[in-house]
């Protein structure tokens, strides 16, 4: 066909060629030019110097470098046009390096590049950064007065900036003797694509006084300036210039509108501009795509590529990348399934960057076996499938799969990037693992990214997560460029383990090295200020954060919230609570939660009707809250109100909701119901079980207890810490201490469980309740720890229980080296020394808690009636049935002692008359919770209290006959463990 149209031409040869030649590089007819070449050689015309750079011509254009290159080898002699071709074919298929060195050789051959050849050999400087070589061309240009070409001049500001230096590019715009609307748009582009956003705009507006009417390439990369900066008041301003100089209708200038709108949060707007649009590329719809995937409105993208279809628009890679994004961060796997099928169709699975959006995709969908199966099949893999791959992994909790695939990615020779190490470590992080993070840091540094600040603050991050925060602190002193990042994660390596202090220390350095702070940082220091229960510095954060204005931002708000609550100032927290401009459930968490916290059950009750009222739907995690409290409420019928709540939001497969019910049951005194729940739990975990062993050990049901703890470890749960300190209390409330020796001897010998406090001390208070008060003082003497108050306690408690005055005295005194402001002690020894009728030491011990100044924390009890919690007080007269209450009480005292009831005045500390002592007796905050449930229930329906601390000896007597006078269940769950009462009788056998 070629030599037919060579045959039939009215031309001389070489002109027929030449005009055959540049057809073929207008359609890119690589095949048909070969042809061409084929004849020119056949013609014995290949040695003409005008055919051969028209071939390399043609060749370049075409992209086939080798091919121009054999025609450029074989050519007999080079002009100026020959090496701008030849250096032009390489420069256009990204080979700058060449191009570069080609043009080297041309200088030493003598020849004279023209200003041509100097804008092919800027640009392959420009894509390669390569400033040094830039400035020698800029020389050169200098010395043969190409310097005041406009052409030359608007490359070489081009490559001044794409190599960073904004200000030499600026320099050399501010001197052209001519600018065109190219110049000004290659400085807007400079600007703009090195972040200089508002340096862009400023010279669009000077460009305007000068009276430079801009191209649509320069609306384009203003729109772009605008995207990038959030700037919607210049973007609208801009987009009002573009109706005015008519290019409204261009559609690549209509997508970058889109893309400015939706990129500044206005997806009404961009879709509203998208629609309106006179004509539609492929650009334009995945810009819109783009757009709702980036304001995580993923469901809108995904319908607008259905739109797509419809319209016989035909996606390109992008489009599908960006779906796939949409898919994963919907989770939409049945949507992403699909996608996958359409892109097979379409041919793109080969596409490199597509297959790694599928595997993430798959990945983030929690598929990392079909995200694995297509990572191998992948015919061509670069980076960035890798990292998609170990992001995968990572994200599934899979650390020990992506450090595994990284030794995989080494073997096969791939470089890993600073976005592999960053996912690495954060996979070490979580998985503590120590030793592969230090192996990764040494990789690090082999291959150049320690400098690298991502890099950088994701190690810090790492060795602090491993508990290396001495190695982490050394790290981050030594790095040479630190930002916010590297800084947070810093402080929250010190907050995360328990050093708050150094925390809060870090952030005065950072005020002082003149580091803004953004709203992670205050996050983590407040967390830091409410795990060490510093108000003052709490407060000071809270002015910082008003003047930096991150006041309105709701995770701020809720970590002030709980920063408040956490340190006892729930009334401040509420404050704050109720003026946020915005709050999300985390909010309504927070501050159910502060309550909770500081005993006020009842007001996290009620917060929660409010919550209901006004619309908010809870979580999970709003639910374990509100069981929390109910629990210490004994709030059961509230308790069972919220259950059928979790029922009807599908939150009763939840473990943790699962575990919580369990736990609130069984502190309501509901065992059988708590059971019965963690029977029909479809998932149990360590936490279940230890929730239902805790409810046996609390309820005084030590063999049910040891029963469940045997079959936990028979069906394959391995107990924790926590586990074991109930098991042992459960043994100890129950007396059964040769099992609980047997327990605490196993856990130490045959589990591997290092005893912490807890275990100590529940070993003493399993020897103190037997009576044996030798034994476990000889126990606590050989404690290879040091006692804490919390052991001795054990001990003193014991020793009242036992009246055994001597350790009872020594357990005390060891307690007050430890804790001196603690009153529990010296009611104890009181009421040691009481029993004992030791009145001298009795009087002796109640000055010196006076002279101490230690107050005895009151008691208080609550009691749920009509699903109204009321709580009493000791010598309570505030509440509106107060008459009636203590008329019942007086009744209930009556029938008490006509059936033989003596109080107790032992445990009256007042100096005051016997019938004072009585008076204050009856008025102890359960009697009167008692009086009150008795007068506002039916008769025989059970009476469930919750008392705040321990309760006295003589409540536990009038208690018991009060049940059997009144035929009624009674429930006292106290601080130490849970009461049940019933027909005059106690099921903790009186000993608690």
């Amino acid at each position: 066909m070629v030599e037919l149209m060579v045959q039939q031409t009215t031309e001389a040869p070489i002109a027929a060629y030449v005009c055959l030649l540049k057809g073929c590089s207008r359609r890119n007819a690589l095949a048909e030019g070969k042809q061409v070449h084929a004849l020119i050689i056949q013609s014995l015309l290949d040695s003409n110097i005008f055919l051969a750079n028209t071939l390399l011509h043609m060749y370049s254009k075409c992209g086939s470098v080798l091919d121009a290159h054999k025609v450029f080898s074989n050519m007999p002699q080079h002009n100026v046009y020959s090496w701008t071709a030849i250096i032009s074919a390489y420069a256009d298929t990204g080979q700058g390096e060449e191009a570069i060195n080609l043009f080297q050789q041309m200088q030493e051959t003598g020849l004279a590049p023209d200003k041509v050849v100097f804008v092919v050999v800027l640009k392959a400087c420009a894509r390669l950064a390569a400033l040094e070589q830039g400035k020698r061309l800029h020389s050169d240009i200098i010395k043969r007065g190409f310097q005041s070409d406009v052409i030359v001049g608007n490359t070489l500001v081009d490559m001044y900036a794409k190599c960073g230096c904004t200000e030499d590019a600026r320099e050399l715009f501010n001197n052209m003797s001519e600018r065109d609307v190219v110049s000004w748009t290659a400085m807007i582009a400079g600007y703009a694509q090195n972040g200089l956003g508002k340096e862009a705009l400023a010279l669009y507006e000077q460009m305007k006084q000068e009276g430079v009417q801009p191209s649509n390439v320069t609306f384009v990369l203003l729109l772009k300036a605008c995207a990038s900066l959030g700037a919607l008041k210049q973007g609208k301003q801009l987009h009002s210039d573009i109706i005015k100089k008519g290019f409204q209708s261009n559609v690549i200038v209509g997508s970058s509108l889109v893309d400015m709108y939706a990129k500044c949060g206005c997806t009404e707007d961009a879709r509203e501009l998208f629609n309106s649009m006179s004509e539609r590329d492929v650009v334009s719809w995945t810009v819109m795509i783009a757009g709702y995937a980036q304001n995580g409105l993923g469901k809108e993208a995904l319908a607008l590529y259905e739109q797509m279809k419809q319209e016989g628009v035909q996606p390109n890679n992008v489009t599908f990348v960006l779906l796939l994004k949409a898919c994963a961060s919907l989770g939409t796997l049945e949507q992403g399934k699909q996608l996958h099928s359409d892109i097979i169709k379409k041919g793109f699975q080969s596409n490199v960057i597509v297959g790694s959006s599928l595997v993430d995709m798959y990945s983030k969908c929690g598929c990392t076996e079909d995200a694995r199966e297509l990572f191998n099949n992948m015919s061509k893999r670069d980076v960035v499938s890798w990292n998609a791959m170990i992001a995968g992994y990572a994200h599934n909790e899979l650390g020990k799969e992506a450090l595994a695939l990284y030794e995989r990615m080494k073997q096969e020779d791939v470089r890993p990037d600073n976005v592999t190490f960053v996912l690495l470590l954060k996979a070490c992080a979580r998985l503590a693992a120590l030793e592969q993070g230090k192996q990764l840091h040494s990789d690090l540094i082999k291959g150049g990214f320690q400098s690298n600040v991502i890099v950088g603050s994701s190690l810090v991050d790492m060795y602090a997560k491993c508990g290396c925060t001495q190695d982490a602190r050394e790290l981050f002193n030594n790095m040479s460029d630190r930002d916010v990042v590297s800084w947070n994660a810093m402080i929250a390596g010190y907050a995360q383990n328990g050093l708050g202090k150094e925390a809060l220390a870090l952030y005065e350095q950072m005020k002082q090295e003149g580091v803004q702070p953004d709203n992670v940082t205050f996050v983590l220091l407040l967390k830091a200020c409410a795990s060490l229960e510093v108000l003052e510095q709490g407060k000071r954060l809270h002015s910082d954060i008003i003047k930096r204005g991150f006041q309105l931002d709701v995770i701020v708000g809720n970590t002030l919230v709980d920063m408040y609550a956490k340190c006892g100032c729930t009334e401040d927290a509420r404050e704050l609570f109720n003026n946020m401009t915005e709050r999300d459930v985390v909010s309504w968490n927070a501050m159910i939660a502060g309550y909770a916290q500081n005993g006020l059950g009842k007001e996290a009750l009620a917060l929660y009707e409010q919550m209901k009222q006004e619309g908010v739907q809870p979580d999970n995690v709003t639910c374990v809250l509100l069981l929390k409290a109910c629990a210490c409420l004994a709030a059961l019928e509230q308790g069972k109100q919220i259950h059928a709540d979790i029922i009807k939001r599908g939150f009763q497969s939840d473990v943790i909701v699962g575990s919580t019910l369990v736990d609130m049951y069984a502190k309501c005194g509901c065992t059988e119901d708590a059971r019965e729940l963690f029977n029909n739990m479809s998932e149990r975990n360590v936490v279940s079980w230890t929730a239902m062993i805790a409810g046996y050990a609390q309820n005084g049901l030590g063999k049910e207890a040891l029963a469940l703890f045997e079959q936990m470890q028979r069906e394959g749960t391995k107990p924790n810490e926590v586990t074991y300190i109930c098991v042992l209390s459960a043994c100890a409330q129950s007396r059964l201490v040769d099992e609980g020796r047997y327990v605490f001897y196993s856990m130490c010998k045959n589990h591997g469980v290092t005893p912490t406090m807890e275990h100590y001390a529940c070993m003493v208070d399993l020897l103190g309740r037997a009576g044996c008060l030798v034994d476990a003082e000889l126990f606590i003497n050989k404690m290879p720890i040091q006692p804490g108050s919390v052991v001795w306690m054990s001990l003193l408690g014991a020793a009242r229980n036992h009246g055994n005055v001597e350790i009872g005295r020594r357990a005390f005194d060891r307690v007050m080296k430890l804790e001196p402001k603690n009153a529990a002690p010296y009611v104890l020894l009181s009421n040691i020394y009481a029993a004992a009728g030791r009145k001298d030491e009795l009087v002796k011990i109640r000055n010196e808690m006076k002279d101490a100044g230690v107050k005895n924390m009151p008691g208080c009890s609550w009691i749920e009636v009509d699903n109204q919690v009321h709580a009493f007080v000791v010598g309570d007269a505030t509440h509106p049935q107060s008459k009636e209450i203590l008329a019942e009480l007086d009744r209930l005292v009556g029938l008490m002692k006509e059936a033989g009831y003596i109080p107790e005045l032992s445990f009256v500390l007042d100096d005051v008359e016997d019938e004072e002592k009585e008076i204050a007796l009856c008025r102890h905050s359960e009697k009167l919770a008692i009086a009150f449930g008795l007068i506002n229930t039916p008769p025989g329906t059970p009476i469930r209290i919750k008392k705040n601390i321990r309760v006295c000896g003589d409540c536990h007597n009038a208690t018991k006959m009060i049940s059997k006078i009144v035929r009624r269940e009674i429930f006292v769950m106290d601080a130490n463990r849970s009461h049940h009462f019933k027909d005059g009788f106690c099921f903790c056998g009186d000993y608690w």
